[in-house]
């Protein structure tokens, strides 16, 4: 059984706003949404800008009952939080609560790299000072990665396969791509799928820092900048997106808001090195060609590559590589850019975000620049759409994710 897969519904919470029509402006509009941050002494690591969802207040959600009440909110992760209003908001998009389905028919999967680290913190200095007795009992089950995914089923009664990817920075594309395949294959009719991720804390950032993963610029303007020779790193930034996939002959049966089909789903693992992508490409470029042969489409086919981009050094370096692998000589006349220019890195929530960006990129012709892109890297030698947007038809393209342990996913996305 092989069965068409289209995204009907939409939702995110990210450093441009809380909702896909603010980060969908703002993305037309080429606007920075990281910030000085003011949550940590910036002089402690020397990390001082990061992407906050600076316009997210809680309590709008109390009342919704797919989100959370007060009560539940004081023991809930911030992670789960941003994903109950991404679903939320997804299945408000779609129109439909989907009861005309069998609720075993129907599925969530929403990943996190890295759960709940802020409670993981607290906690830990609480058993130290305090000792084992007093570490709460809601703990592990608001930390652990998978809850965001479990709550959200709880809160839809979506009573099919649910389960957490969790594979660094690639894990909202894994999600979404496991999610288009149960569909395809005749598991699930209809599906939330995509990431969340919360780490604004001086540990994380330190660790991050101390990897030298993370920029430290004090100019927002050169903060986050893309295949740039003067990339210096990514910003850490943090929210969410969830969208709804639906088997194509039941969203054409209800009449449904169709943005884009999802085709192709590409996966491989470098197999090299524990953050550093693989240099010649290879695996990365294997999982492109992957995506666009089960979409059935040739590299000349697409017109869009939304680059996992993050503005460091050897990502940017080899993800250009990959591209060449996969492309040849049609590498020089794809557009490519990154959203990450604009919000930063979401971690395991990336890929989700910048899934709704191809879409609404195929809805609307439209293609947004890689913003802060100025000087040229021999290095990274395509179309990265540094002179600004581009208005074209999108026929189809490629969303790429690569993550520490060497996790590649790419999805392949088509016009209706």
């Amino acid at each position: 059984m092989s069965r068409r897969v289209v995204i009907t519904g939409m939702g995110a919470v990210s450093p441009l706003g809380t909702g896909v029509d603010k980060l969908w402006e703002g993305v037309k509009e080429n606007k920075i949404g990281y910030s000085f941050q003011d949550f940590f002494d910036p002089e402690r690591t020397g990390i001082k800008i990061a992407g906050e969802v600076r316009d997210f207040d809680e309590t709008k959600y109390y009342d919704e009952p797919r989100c959370f009440e007060k009560k539940e909110a004081k023991r809930m992760e911030l992670f789960t939080k941003y994903a109950l209003v991404a679903a939320d908001e997804a299945l408000k998009d779609a129109g439909t609560d989907f009861k005309d389905i069998d609720p075993y028919r129907a599925g969530v999967i929403v990943g996190s790299g890295i759960g709940g680290i802020d409670l993981t913190l607290s906690e830990h200095l609480k058993f130290l000072e305090k000792g084992p007795g007093r570490v709460s009992a809601f703990f592990i089950p608001s930390m652990i990665a998978n809850m965001a995914s479990g709550t959200i089923s709880m809160k839809t009664q979506f009573l099919g396969a649910n389960f957490d990817v969790s594979t660094a920075c690639a894990t909202a594309t894994h999600s979404i791509g496991e999610a288009f395949r149960k569909i395809k294959d005749g598991y699930l009719d209809v599906a939330l799928a995509g990431g969340t991720e919360s780490t604004h804390n001086e540990f994380t950032f330190g660790s991050f820092a101390n990897m030298k993963a993370l920029t430290k610029s004090d100019d927002l303007e050169k903060a986050s900048i893309p295949f740039d020779a003067e990339r210096s790193g990514f910003v850490l930034s943090e929210g969410s997106g969830v969208l709804v996939l639906e088997e194509y002959e039941h969203a054409k049966a209800r009449g449904a808001k169709i943005y884009a089909e999802i085709a192709g789903y590409g996966a491989t693992c470098d197999g090299y090195h524990m953050t550093s992508p693989m240099p010649t490409g290879e695996a990365a470029g294997k999982g492109m060609m992957l995506a666009m042969e089960e979409a059935g489409l040739k590299p000349c086919d697409i017109d869009y590559i939304n680059a996992h981009g993050t503005s460091t050094g050897l990502n940017d370096k080899y993800e250009t590589a990959a591209i060449k692998v996969a492309f040849g000589e049609d590498a020089k006349n794809v557009k490519i850019s990154s959203t990450k220019s604009m919000i930063g890195h979401l971690l395991g929530a990336a890929g989700a975000v910048e899934a709704i960006v191809c879409a609404k990129s195929i809805q609307e012709g439209l293609i947004h620049a890689t913003v802060g892109l100025k000087t040229p890297d021999e290095n990274c030698d395509l179309d990265y759409c540094a002179n600004g947007n581009v208005q074209q038809e999108v026929r189809a393209a490629l969303s790429n994710s690569l993550g520490f342990g060497g996790h590649n996913a790419t999805l392949c996305f088509k016009k209706v």
